[in-house]
């Protein structure tokens, strides 16, 4: 055992830590990883399936999301405007699948199967919106950035942007991670 520089554990003493650093998982196991989120965010959580969201990236510090504009995803039908609920969901789903990459970071020495469980106790409990301007384009990506992970509470920054590149609407959000 060793000890850590600096911290000390609740009773005051020096926290102790493990000498080796756990190994991350495999190339072949972070892919297995990387598969089950697509599959949970895209198909297994249905209403993500029936607004349209496609994970674009799985990059750790910002993973993003796309959908195309629909007739049925329209909230304004006189200016083809996308609705502001369509916005919200989007941006919470962009938050929770930041959440979801910094969680299987953190535990980088899990399987694929052990970060699945972690994700049962995913919810998001606060978000705010700004909606910044009209939803007008014809595709639309949502990116998720986590501001702070915590041991029970994440803190995530969410942007939705046009095919434009002009921005839409911004989030923050709080998820409940334990």
């Amino acid at each position: 055992m060793a000890f850590d520089a600096g911290g000390t554990d609740p009773a005051g003493g020096p926290v102790v830590s493990s000498a080796t650093t756990p190994e991350r998982r495999s190339a072949v196991e972070q892919e297995r990883v990387e598969t089950m989120l697509r599959e949970i965010y895209e198909r297994r959580i249905h209403f993500n399936e029936l607004l349209g969201l496609k994970v674009a990236s799985l990059t750790p510090d910002r993973p993003q999301l796309t959908f195309a504009m629909r007739k049925d995803l329209v909230g304004n039908f006189v200016q083809g405007r996308l609705h502001g609920g369509m916005i919200a969901a989007s941006l919470d789903v962009a938050g929770a699948l930041a959440v979801s990459l910094a969680v299987a970071e953190k535990h980088a020495n899990e399987t694929a199967e052990q970060i699945g469980h972690r994700f049962n106790r995913l919810g998001t409990i606060d978000l705010r919106v700004d909606y910044l301007r009209p939803g007008m384009g014809r595709h639309f990506v949502a990116t998720g950035r986590v501001i702070r992970l915590g041991g029970r509470i994440a803190s995530v920054q969410m942007t939705l942007e046009n095919d434009a590149d002009e921005v839409i609407a911004t989030g923050a959000a709080a998820y409940v991670v334990t």
